[in-house]
């Protein structure tokens, strides 16, 4: 999701639309919690696409499998994010699959009861529109990214994509708490977990960052943008 995006969830209580403490449509309870354990899949491909999810809290990998069954991840998600929201514009079966990092909760919303709340709050309509076109953005610069660019310049971009996105600042460090695996950083850049080894072992090997299972630590952002633009 954009910078924008996240400043639109901030302004606007999107937790209380999405998820009030009751609300009942006959006997059919429209929207309910779900905590869903590490490692247990939210939905598979195939499955009816009738709900919609909002993430408030863990993370969630959305990807999905190529013809060899190669696993290719789309996006990983975090607290304040929706996902399943094709199904709001005509998606009958699921074309990709939804699985907890963590433990996971998430609100779940029925696609009939998340149109009406779309026709009640003006608000909402605007924030998934945000959503929508920020996925399509990040789309596009992907795929321009795989056709343009190589496979070291791409794994340093995610990095300061997710420093600028997730990171906190630690004096003149940048730290990005729940650093995902190399396999996953290869699966979002279209490289090789043993490219992503290396690559990272080298930076770190001057000094630019450190990194282990539970965070990575950039010492030099400017300098990591460098190494990105010497060879993009």
């Amino acid at each position: 999701m954009s910078n924008e995006a996240y400043w639109y969830l901030e302004s606007v209580d999107v937790t209380g639309i999405f998820c009030p403490q009751k609300i009942r449509r006959g006997d059919l309870e429209a929207h309910f919690h779900r905590c869903y354990k590490r490692g247990e899949y939210i939905y598979l491909p195939e499955e009816s696409a009738d709900r919609v999810f909002f993430l408030t809290d863990g993370r969630v990998k959305i990807g999905t499998y190529g013809d060899s069954g190669k696993e290719i991840t789309k996006a990983i998600l975090g607290k304040g994010d929706v996902f399943g929201e094709l199904s709001l514009i005509g998606e009958e079966k699921r074309r990709d699959f939804a699985y907890a990092m963590d433990e996971a909760t998430v609100c779940v919303v029925n696609v009939d009861e998340m149109k009406a709340l779309m026709r009640d709050h003006s608000a909402l309509n605007l924030f998934l529109m945000k959503i929508l076109g920020s996925r399509v953005l990040e789309m596009e610069k992907r795929l321009e990214s795989l056709v343009f660019k190589d496979s070291r310049t791409r794994i340093i971009e995610y990095l300061l994509e997710i420093a600028e996105k997730k990171g906190h600042r630690v004096g003149f460090e940048t730290e990005v708490r729940k650093f995902i695996t190399h396999q996953e950083i290869a699966n979002l850049t279209a490289t090789s977990r043993q490219t992503v080894t290396t690559l990272l072992n080298d930076l770190r090997d001057r000094n630019i960052l450190t990194f282990d299972r539970r965070r990575l630590l950039i010492r030099d952002m400017e300098r990591l943008s460098k190494e990105a633009m010497a060879i993009g």
